[in-house]
């Protein structure tokens, strides 16, 4: 559940801290008050697009935080873990939108990605906004209302996966009909391309290795020359360094023999003279493997042009080369066998249109048997919310296809899309002996409510979310009815944290907890507050529901009955 929301330069909040309680949690307050506002601020928290303009003016940055008792939650516990997240006794969620424009999201003080907040809020919150029981009014909506109540997330992911490999491979299969003349135009361009580069086979990193060899064998005059003077130096002349220094190493050694500090500087001298015969016994191999073999030194300087003329025509390097090479050989090989690719691929589609109507008859069945259950639970919720003689029920159509996008199932060609074969409209009637007709075209504003508060109720209660958020459910209902939608939020209550906005004194005064948002001005600007109502205030705010700004005897007297002598 939600324990505290604190929010900070959003819209109309200069800073607000609410602590939620459990059960009904009512919002009151005046139209433009910023009831509204509270709620857009907790859709930011869950992971909804921000933009800068939501800053209070004058403010660097928007912030709202909300701190979560997750309740033992596995899914929220599984989250955490695989996202490498601290489990902590309390979850908090923090969002922070920037004047720049960037934002900043943080689950238990370690940032994360949008995502990652909205993945988490889904797990946390069921949000119903303001005018979202119109969505009822759209039947392409309808499909997900079902697949909540299914669960087929898993299923689902299963299906999209092949459905999205058959979309590539009809691309590709598109892609290459419509190349067709143009690889018949150019296949023999490749083909002379590919012989032309398998002549020279070039291997990558050989045009460096052979400038190196290159640049060695056209300077062999001048190594040989400089490594003979070199050697003669140091070992063969009549006054080589060697003999120079073997003389210096007797005569030290005597100095040794007189003076002992001499014998360091003795020891050094034969060091010394180690080191001039390493180099000259180097010098000597070296010069002794000096031997230009003029047809060698004349087929590298051949190899290096060949490639060099590779490289100038097919990318400027032996990796483009090859890379170039093995695109062209793949359009050759597709243009020496078209119709066998063109065969090849049609085949994998049909196999993946068969995948496809697998999963997707199983999703079906699913959908199927889980549209019994919910159409006999939203009768009965629409029974308790004042429309009993209510007909519910879940239409699931398939449509067969003889061309476009579709799938295979027992055989059968079915139009298909990214949520599988179906096609899913809810039907009602709210009057007995009346046809079922589609949800769109037979009912009114406050039954739309209604449906929507039956649909949520019926979720609910597969404990799918700890917190269900309702702004202003009760659109298009008063007096008795709005008794019946109030009692329905109790009841949902029992087992999950409500937070619900209403103008309605019926189902305020069921609240367990009661607040009201205000607006007022504070140095020449609105600014938006809410405030816990004790009991005589809630008294008073739901007599105000009553009977407008002017409080009545009647209207108080009215709100203590609503409220049940609390």
């Amino acid at each position: 559940m939600l324990k505290t929301l604190h929010v900070k330069d959003y819209a109309l909040i200069s800073k607000i801290d609410v602590e939620f309680g459990s059960g009904l949690n009512i919002i009151t307050g005046e139209t433009g008050a910023g009831k509204s506002i509270l709620i857009d601020a907790m859709g930011l928290l869950l992971g909804e697009r921000a933009s800068s303009e939501v800053i209070r003016k004058d403010a660097s940055k928007a912030v709202i935080e909300g701190v979560f008792e997750p309740e033992n939650d596995g899914k929220i516990k599984a989250f955490l873990a695989e996202n490498d997240l601290e489990l902590l006794p309390e979850l908090i969620l923090r969002r922070e939108v920037l004047l720049k424009g960037t934002n900043r999201c943080f689950i238990n003080d370690t940032p994360v990605t949008l995502n990652q907040i909205k993945e988490i809020g889904n797990l946390l919150v069921d949000l119903h906004g303001q005018h979202e029981h119109q969505s009822l009014l759209r039947p392409d909506t309808h499909i997900d209302y079902l697949d909540e109540f299914a669960d087929v997330d898993n299923l689902l992911a299963e299906y999209r996966t092949s459905f999205n490999d058959l979309n590539r491979m009809i691309s590709e299969l598109d892609s290459l009909a419509a190349r067709e003349s143009v690889l018949k135009e150019k296949k023999e361009i490749y083909s002379f391309q590919l012989k032309e580069i398998d002549a020279v086979s070039p291997l990558e990193g050989e045009d460096e290795k052979i400038a190196d060899e290159l640049k060695i064998l056209e300077n062999s005059e001048r190594l040989l020359e400089l490594s003979n003077s070199v050697y003669e130096k140091l070992y063969e002349s009549d006054h080589a360094v060697i003999d120079l220094m073997n003389r210096v190493k007797q005569e030290l050694a005597e100095l040794t023999r007189i003076d002992k500090s001499f014998s360091d500087i003795s020891a050094e001298c034969g060091n010394t003279i180690e080191q001039i015969t390493d180099i000259s016994n180097f010098l000597r191999s070296y010069r002794s493997r000096i031997n230009v073999d003029p047809e060698y030194l004349e087929n590298l300087r051949t190899r290096i042009s060949a490639l060099n003329m590779l490289k100038k025509k097919y990318g400027g390097s032996i990796k483009s080369i090859l890379e170039y090479r093995e695109k062209i050989a793949g359009e050759f090989s597709i243009a020496e066998n078209y119709a066998g690719k063109i065969a090849e691929i049609e085949n994998d589609i049909r196999s993946l249109r068969i995948t496809c109507g697998t999963s997707a008859r199983k999703i079906s069945s699913l959908r199927q048997k889980v549209s019994s259950k919910i159409e006999k639970q939203i009768v009965e919720e629409l029974s308790n919310l004042g429309i009993p003689d209510a007909s519910f029920r879940v239409s699931i159509e398939k449509e067969e296809a003889v061309h476009g996008n579709y799938v295979i199932s027992e055989n059968k060609k079915y139009k298909a899309g990214s949520r599988g074969m179906d096609k899913v409209e809810f039907l009602i009637s709210a009057n007995k002996g009346e046809n079922l007709k589609p949800l769109v075209k037979s009912a009114s504003g406050g039954e739309i409510s209604r449906v929507m508060l039956a649909l949520k109720s019926t979720l609910a209660k597969s404990d799918k979310f700890p917190l269900l958020i309702f702004d202003e459910i009760d659109t298009g209902v008063s007096g008795r009815i709005a008794q019946k939608v109030g009692q329905s939020l109790k009841n949902l209550s029992e087992f999950h944290q409500i937070i619900a906005i209403t103008h309605l004194p019926q189902i305020a005064g069921l609240a367990d907890y009661h607040f009201s948002v205000e607006k007022s001005a504070e140095s020449g600007r609105s600014v938006s507050t809410i405030r816990k109502l004790d009991k005589q205030e809630r008294i008073r705010e739901i007599a105000k529901l009553m009977s407008g700004e002017k409080i009545t005897e009647a209207s108080l007297q009215g709100a203590i009955e609503l409220m049940g002598k609390k």
